[in-house]
């Protein structure tokens, strides 16, 4: 294998991380109103009590929050708040690649480390989500953190115990009790085995308490200060009422139907795990661990009111677990078989992404270029040096990395699979973002709706309009709306702001005339209506 592999592991996951942090606007629908609260932190709101667009927002712990509007704060000087603030995701994702690692290497051995991390990159579902401003990426190295701690608790207690409780924690304060449930569950049904079967695990739990008391007890002690009747609010409508909201069959079968891919190629590995465990044992850390977290996580996901591939992401640490100790065990077929399939397919979509850019940039072929312009208008195509630079760079490291990896190395497929991973992904963030951002941003809509305001107006009502929305008013043009669906809120404005679809007009009762129409560039079925009262 390529020389201090560590480091090179390192530079890969930054290599990773890094595209499609910056360069674009918040997008829909969690993005938007995650920025949407970090902007009203920004702003001066509560950060006990937060807040979106004027509106209390009390459906996650505040955390990711806070430290996005911390990452804003640092790097607002160089970067557009959104941009800064997204850094924060950005510095989850090392901590839950990192921790992967650790726990990888507690559980297998010195040489495993990087390969779970390595297997854990791959994962197509990881790379989208894994680039957002959303509270996902933090509760992801939670989870992470806590694998480690459970993997490190039987051999030694205390840090072991330490790390069960901040993973734990994390996950609380950046997502809530059902989440945090499924560490829970994890540490309940390990001593049905040998390995944690023992006085020490018994105390790491103990420690695990303690070190998890201040992430369960400071905030919601200081939201029960200011407002016990908002406490019992979030703690019921946001915590309790999830558990006992059932819908378990239907989320069962959703995400075993989307993880085929969603887990690939991590699934199939940690399957062959599986296999070769019925030789050597399955009493062995390396297989119980990952199986009963993944066991957990897959239950208690299924049993939550709302089933979404965002939430499937805490299924890919186990599963990556669990597939590390296979891959140094491939048959010599199937290793190279997968080498190669890396090998030519990035290459094949390495070379798709530079036609598409040049059709989309430079004109050529002048139909792909129509049919792109077609699909996002308003994007402004046209020759841009740094992007070139950067893909350019990205491509070369594609063919460095395999000229370079050895033959002989059994992490050979499992790291040019990561290398290929990151080359798609950045070529994608890099070349492209642009084109994406034009049809994702609210930024162009919320400024024709800004010109069509009167330069005099009493407020702005809004129907149908939902966080996203909101948060992209606020934050692009100032503009606080007062919902017609919240009683509190609702009053009698001059103008309104009315969400609804292309094809179908449904204006608000009375005498309102309408002032001015408009969407997203591209966007077909969301079209937003402003009406004036007469």
């Amino acid at each position: 294998m390529i020389s201090h592999r560590s480091t090179l592991v390192a530079l890969l996951c930054l290599a990773w991380i890094l595209p499609g942090l910056v360069g674009h606007d918040p997008w829909k629908p969690d993005e938007a109103y995650t920025f949407g609260v970090v902007y009203d932190i920004l702003k001066g709101g509560s950060w006990v009590i937060p807040s979106l667009a004027g509106e209390m927002f009390l459906t996650e712990p505040p955390f990711f929050y806070l430290s996005a509007a911390a990452s804003a704060k640092l790097f607002s000087w160089l970067l557009p708040v959104h941009d800064a603030a997204r850094l924060a995701t950005g510095f989850y994702i090392a901590l839950t690649f990192l921790f992967c690692g650790l726990a990888g290497r507690e559980l297998n051995g010195e040489r495993h480390g990087i390969v779970a991390a390595l297997l854990l990159l791959g994962c197509f579902g990881l790379v989208v989500r894994s680039h957002q401003l959303i509270n996902d990426a933090a509760s992801l190295a939670g989870y992470t953190i806590a694998y480690y701690g459970f993997a490190l608790a039987a051999r030694r207690p205390l840090p072991g115990g330490f790390w069960i409780g901040a993973g734990m924690g994390l996950v609380f304060m950046t997502q809530g009790l059902l989440e945090a449930a499924i560490v829970v569950l994890t540490a309940a049904a390990l001593p049905l085995f040998t390995a944690w079967r023992s006085r020490g695990y018994a105390a790491a739990l103990a420690i695990a308490l303690a070190a998890a008391a201040p992430w369960f007890a400071i905030w919601p002690a200081l939201l029960y200060a200011q407002s016990p009747e908002l406490f019992n609010q979030w703690l019921w409508n946001e915590n309790v009422a999830r558990l006992f909201a059932g819908g378990s069959e239907a989320g069962l079968l959703y995400y075993l139907r989307i993880l085929p891919w969603y887990a690939w190629p991590v699934w199939p590995i940690a399957l062959w795990a599986l296999w070769r465990a019925r030789a050597t044992g399955f009493d062995q850390p390396a297989v119980l661990l990952p199986l009963t977290g993944f066991l957990a996580t897959l239950a208690l996901l299924s049993a939550a009111p709302e089933a979404r591939e965002l939430h499937a992401l805490p299924l890919l640490i186990p599963l990556a677990l669990l597939a590390t100790p296979a891959v140094h065990t491939l048959r010599r077929g199937a290793a190279n078989a997968w080498y190669w399939f890396s090998v030519m397919g990035f290459t094949f979509f390495v070379i798709v992404a530079w036609f598409y850019w040049t059709g989309l940039e430079l004109g050529l072929p002048a139909k792909l270029h129509g049919h792109l312009h077609r699909i996002q208008p308003g994007y402004d195509p046209g020759f841009k040096l740094l992007p070139f630079l950067l893909a350019t760079t990205y491509t070369l490291a594609w063919f460095g990395v395999l000229v370079g990896l050895r033959r002989s190395s059994p992490e050979r497929p499992v790291f040019a699979w990561a290398a290929g991973v990151t080359t798609i992904w950045a070529l994608l963030a890099i070349l492209f973002i642009g084109w994406i951002d034009t049809g994702k941003s609210y930024r162009s809509m919320v400024a024709s709706l800004q010109q069509a305001l009167p330069r005099k107006y009493d407020c702005l009502s809004s129907k149908n309009l939902t966080e996203p929305q909101r948060a992209m008013l606020h934050y692009f043009a100032n503009i606080i709306t007062y919902r017609e669906e919240v009683k509190e809120r609702r009053r009698s404005c001059d103008l309104m702001l009315v969400q609804g679809q292309s094809r179908f007009e449904v204006p608000p009762r009375g005498s309102w005339r309408k002032i001015w129409e408009g969407n997203r560039p591209g966007d077909k079925d969301e079209r937003y209506r402003l009406y004036r009262r007469q």
